[in-house]
């Protein structure tokens, strides 16, 4: 322990903390006797790692990310993207950069009040130079823009080597198979990503086929997003891959052309899982037959929180299927989307005397279906009597002369998936309800 006198205003000789800095820049700087910063210095017993987390943790250092990003342009020729650039000068200023929470930076191409220049290749090629180093970079949005299968094999040669990035998001670029092959491959040697979207790249039934392999040796991944990524018979693939995975949280299949032989067989594989909290099967070509198997599944299973059947053909018998199951058997759902799925009110009423037995079953959405009167009045008294909370369903109930209906609120699982508004109309734990259920990542 190193002892000064108070009156003693020492000077710290240390090397600069800018994580992006390559080499050692040696400063120096006098510190007030009574400074709190001394204190902790005091205590570091001279070692050089603790006196730079310090110094890191405890002075107003930025990391000029801009700066890097414009010298970085400046040797590789390419010239600067103005949005990339934009960024990059805001999340200078932001405090966060300094404290271990870390930051997202979001460089999506879309929903901006004005055109942007989306990110190319080339881009991505200098932005990964500039984050190599960046560890308080934990999640990248690069969503909506135009990078190819050239961009994927930056971005997977940056995942090999960066050991912070949590959250990814490459969805609508148009990254293929070869792509996805080479992403897939970074995931072998990654061990910090947790969260990852790829919805809508066309990667195909041979880039789904890669991404089911490497899970079944990647421990890290807990949120994989493969919506709309044209494939039709990566399902069993993907089943198996469930059999032998521990880490997955969270699952989209949504638009995958799955039809009931897929849902059977994703089914099998989930008797044998007991990590999957989220499974989303939106949009797809399931009907009650394979709702039937879904049933039976959540009579034994305990540990989906979430089920996303929005916009299937399931009809009354399916929405039967999975009431009889969550009335008596289930006690670990507490989330179920059946918008738009054909279902009249016989089912829709049986869906409501489920949650009038299950405590647990708290979410319900249901908007885009047939209602009749009883169903109308079966909600409606859900409602009104407190068991289903306003913000955890999709309808509010009105009279219509002395009849109940039901209306449309902008609440679901995740209203938000695809687009956020600038205005925000309902509060986000009503819209986007999943990310309050099932958290993954901070970094969204």
């Amino acid at each position: 322990m190193l002892f000064l006198p108070v009156s003693v205003t020492p000077v710290l000789h240390t090397e600069s903390c800018n994580p992006l800095q390559t080499e050692p820049v040696f400063t120096v700087m006098q510190i007030p006797a009574q400074s709190p910063l001394l204190v902790l210095l005091l205590s570091c017993h001279n070692d050089a790692v603790t006196l730079c987390f310090v110094f890191r943790q405890h002075t107003s250092v930025r990391p000029d990310l801009h700066l890097h990003y414009v010298q970085a342009c400046q040797k590789s020729g390419q010239p600067e993207n103005p949005f990339v650039a934009h960024v990059l000068q805001e999340a200078d200023k932001n405090d966060e950069i300094r404290c271990t929470k870390g930051i997202t930076l979001k460089i999506a191409g879309n929903n901006h009040p004005v055109p942007v220049q989306r990110v190319t290749d080339d881009d991505l090629g200098v932005l990964a130079s500039v984050l190599r180093h960046a560890a308080f970079v934990k999640g990248l949005d690069l969503a909506y823009n135009v990078l190819t299968d050239d961009g994927a094999k930056t971005m997977a040669t940056f995942l090999q080597e960066n050991s912070s990035l949590q959250y990814l998001n490459l969805m609508f670029n148009d990254v293929g198979t070869s792509g996805a092959e080479l992403i897939s491959g970074a995931l072998h040697r990654n061990r910090s990503l947790v969260h990852m979207r790829m919805t809508g790249n066309k990667i195909g039934n041979q880039g789904g086929m890669f991404f089911a392999s490497v899970l079944q040796s990647n421990s890290t991944l807990q949120k994989l997003d493969l919506g709309d990524c044209d494939l039709e018979e990566t399902t069993v693939h993907i089943a198996k891959m469930l059999k032998g995975n521990s880490s997955l949280v969270e699952l989209h299949l949504s638009k995958h052309e799955m039809k009931n032989f897929g849902v059977e067989r994703l089914c099998e594989a989930l008797y044998e899982n007991s990590s999957l909290r989220y499974l989303d099967l939106s949009c797809n070509k399931i009907t009650s037959d394979g709702v039937k198997f879904l049933g039976e599944l959540l009579k034994r299973n305990q540990s989906l929180v979430i089920l996303d059947l929005n916009a299937n053909r399931i009809e009354d018998a399916g929405a039967t299927y999975l009431s009889e199951a969550l009335s008596v058997h289930n006690r670990t759902l507490q989330a179920l989307s059946v918008v738009s799925c054909s279902i009249s009110g016989k089912g829709l009423t049986a869906l409501s005397n489920a949650i009038k037995a299950n405590m647990i079953l708290s979410y319900i959405y249901i908007w885009g279906n047939t209602f009749d009167e009883d169903a109308c009045m079966s909600f409606s008294e859900l409602i009104q009597m407190g068991r289903l909370n306003p913000n955890c369903t999709d309808v509010a109930p009105y009279e219509v002369d002395g009849q109940a209906q039901l209306a449309e609120l902008s609440h679901g699982l995740q209203r938000e998936y695809y687009w956020a508004p600038r205005h925000r109309v309902v509060a986000d734990s009503a819209a986007n309800a999943s990310l309050g259920l099932v958290a993954v990542s901070e970094y969204l």
